[in-house]
């Protein structure tokens, strides 16, 4: 017998929840949700505040502009909503780089809470005490964590087993061998003047592999040059590695 994987479960704690699921009800996270190979709960951390006013955030110590969501409040909302067992992650930009390879350990776990920040952001204490992953989507700010919380998502949810149409495709796409993708082009084969390359209309298969992994390979060496000093050295490791067994 096959075992069978419980469904992928993603706890989003946030200022907003009618911001859930937005786009993730559309296209292929929508189809994926509707047909439970995932499931969504956002809640409202205000549910969690302790006075009439439901506050929760207070002026930063040491001064300062903005307003700092509280330790309390988010302490509790973590407490009581956070799902057991899976990864608890805090979108900011002073968080690690967001990577396909953390995302493929996101989407092979049991799901995962993420916490979404407003203002300044949150009090650092819960963030240790709750030992919160911190993850950022880029060097550049949002207005809050809930449009990080949807890219990171959808990045997983596409991930999931019976969730994208061909699996296969995941194999060659950005990221997946260290490099970024090829280009692509479809019908008509001339547009406007521009024409499809000639090895694409060949039909000899090693041909077109070959002219995909040559412009993977350029255009990440231009556009990214960084992932392209990563693919160097660990194409350098295995090539050591197959002397070593040798």
């Amino acid at each position: 017998m096959t075992a069978t994987r419980d469904i992928w479960t993603a706890k989003v704690l946030t200022l907003f929840p009618e911001m859930f699921p937005g786009p993730l009800a559309h296209s292929l996270a929508g189809t994926a949700l509707a047909d439970g190979l995932w499931s969504l709960d956002a809640v409202d951390i205000r549910g969690f505040a302790t006075d009439r006013h439901r506050s929760v955030d207070d002026a930063p110590f040491g001064g300062g502009p903005g307003m700092v969501m509280r330790a309390d409040v988010v302490d509790a909302a973590i407490e009581g909503a956070a799902l057991d067992n899976a990864p608890l992650v805090y979108l900011t930009p002073r968080g690690a780089p967001l990577t396909q390879s953390r995302v493929a350990g996101l989407a092979d776990g049991p799901g995962v809470t993420l916490i979404c920040g407003r203002f300044e952001g949150i009090d650092q204490r819960v963030l240790e005490a709750r030992d919160v992953t911190e993850i950022s989507l880029g060097d550049f700010v949002l207005s809050g964590g809930e449009p990080a919380a949807l890219v990171l998502l959808d990045a997983c949810v596409r991930l999931l087993p019976g969730v994208m149409g061909a699996e296969a495709s995941l194999d060659e796409e950005s990221f997946a061998r260290g490099l970024l993708e090829y280009p692509h082009y479809t019908r008509p084969a001339d547009w406007c003047g521009r024409k499809v390359p000639d090895v694409l209309l060949s039909g000899h298969h090693r041909n077109i592999c070959a002219w995909r992994t040559d412009q993977a390979e350029m255009t990440t060496r231009t556009r990214r040059p960084d992932l392209w000093d990563r693919y160097q050295k660990d194409r350098k490791n295995q090539k050591e590695q197959c002397h070593e067994r040798d």
